[in-house]
């Protein structure tokens, strides 16, 4: 289909932001509320903080390596909604399961964890596909704001779920939170069939690319299979890009560990642990907004504020008191806002649109190498010395801020010189 010959969009470009806003809101209500109380979970089915960081971790890869396979899935056939409702569909049927795992006895804590991998594994499912829909429509209001208005509505979900589980733990089980989590998940699904049946096709949207049809499976890969998961023939900034803004994932401890550390050193009741972590999520949405204001306005140089972040996290979320806890996931907050919503526009300008869901999948994998990396080995330092922790993630915030500032360096001559 010729660009002159788009279909007029049904819905203004705002609007289908914001649709697929609400979607992120209700489904972040169920893995986000879920994932408040990861940590407590695993520590009631028998877990240790190795075990803990290990899983977390692993999760965390997992929703980012498989984007490797799922996003070149996507670009070579076209089935960018089709892949988006069957990922968000896993987050809504795993999480609520987890209510089965204590009356499986000792079965329990593989049965969480498989649970656990599992929405992870919707994660990297859908979000190539999604990434790759949402920047088309981004493209037409902005694309710093775009996705800075779509985290803002994912983080309300976010901050919601959590407080969610807090109230229904105090007032009755762990369990019974993670069975609640069951009625969000349904909301969104019906919100994603109603927004893919109104807006079949968002590449309409998109200044800097011809409409295709969404879910047909008419384009020719160029390349094989292999060369297509790991990135043959994206831009070098990227790679570079991608290396920076992963160390930068790796070293950002996971909740799970924060939570664990809440739990274990009795700072806070368990119910509670939510409540941490929604105050979190709030801040995200605040994050990223403002940076995602900032993006559209100064350029690619405000994510310099991201390794800055990461590096003071551990001494203060593992901290001793309440207060410095707090402080720290405050800066956890921000820092993994930026992460999840203006760092994603930023690789949507470096690459063409054709092949963006193959770069949120490269960009992804990347980030859960160095993931599954950093959950593992924060709960190992965890456990033997805090000092050497925060030591480990300064150092490599260090060398995250020396490429991003290459990478900045070079699109910025790029730009001057075209």
């Amino acid at each position: 289909m010729a660009l002159s010959e788009a279909p007029v969009p049904r819905l203004s470009a705002w609007r289908v932001v914001w649709w697929f806003g609400f979607v992120s809101l209700a489904a972040d209500m169920v893995y986000e509320g879920a994932r408040s109380m990861y940590g407590p979970v695993l520590a009631a089915l028998g877990a240790s903080a190795v075990v803990v960081g290990v899983v977390t971790g692993a999760g965390e890869a997992m929703a980012l390596v498989l984007r490797l396979v799922f996003g070149p899935v996507a670009d070579r056939t076209g089935r960018y909604w089709t892949l988006t409702i069957v990922g968000y569909g896993l987050t809504a049927v795993c999480v609520p399961l987890l209510f089965v795992a204590p009356r499986l006895g000792s079965a329990g804590l593989a049965f969480a964890v498989t649970m656990i991998l599992l929405e992870r594994l919707g994660k990297a499912v859908r979000s190539p596909s999604k990434s790759a829909l949402l920047a088309h429509v981004a493209g037409a209001v902005g694309r710093g704001r775009g996705f800075g208005v779509h985290k803002a509505l994912d983080q309300v979900g976010a901050f919601a779920g959590p407080l969610l589980v807090a109230a229904v733990v105090a007032a009755s089980t762990l369990w019974a939170g993670m069975a609640v989590l069951a009625i969000p998940g349904a909301i969104a699904m019906v919100l994603l069939l109603t927004l893919r049946h109104r807006v079949p096709d968002p590449s309409v949207y998109d200044p800097s690319a011809a409409p295709a049809a969404p879910d047909s499976a008419e384009a020719t890969p160029q390349r094989g299979w292999w060369a297509e998961a790991a990135g043959a023939g994206l831009p070098g900034d990227f790679f570079r890009y991608a290396v920076a803004a992963s160390l930068t994932t790796g070293a950002l401890v996971t909740f799970g560990i924060i939570g664990y550390h809440l739990t274990v050193e009795g700072i806070v009741p368990v119910a509670a642990v939510s409540l941490v972590y929604a105050t979190a999520m709030a801040v995200e949405a605040v994050a990223a907004l403002l940076v995602g204001w900032a993006y559209d306005r100064v350029g690619a140089r405000i994510l310099l504020v991201v390794p800055v972040l990461v590096a003071v996290v551990p001494a203060l979320a593992l901290g001793p008191t309440l207060a410095v806890v707090v402080a720290g996931v405050v800066v956890w907050g921000f820092a993994h806002g930026v992460q999840d919503s203006t760092i994603k526009a930023a690789v949507a300008d470096l690459v063409e649109a054709p092949r963006r869901a193959t770069a949120y999948g490269v960009f992804a994998g990347i980030q859960g190498l160095l993931a599954i990396i950093g959950g593992a080995g924060a709960g190992w330092l965890y456990e033997r010395s805090l000092t050497s922790l925060v030591v480990v993630v300064v150092l490599s915030q260090v060398v995250a801020l020396a490429l991003l500032l290459q990478t900045f360096r070079r699109t910025a001559r790029r730009s001057r010189a075209g």
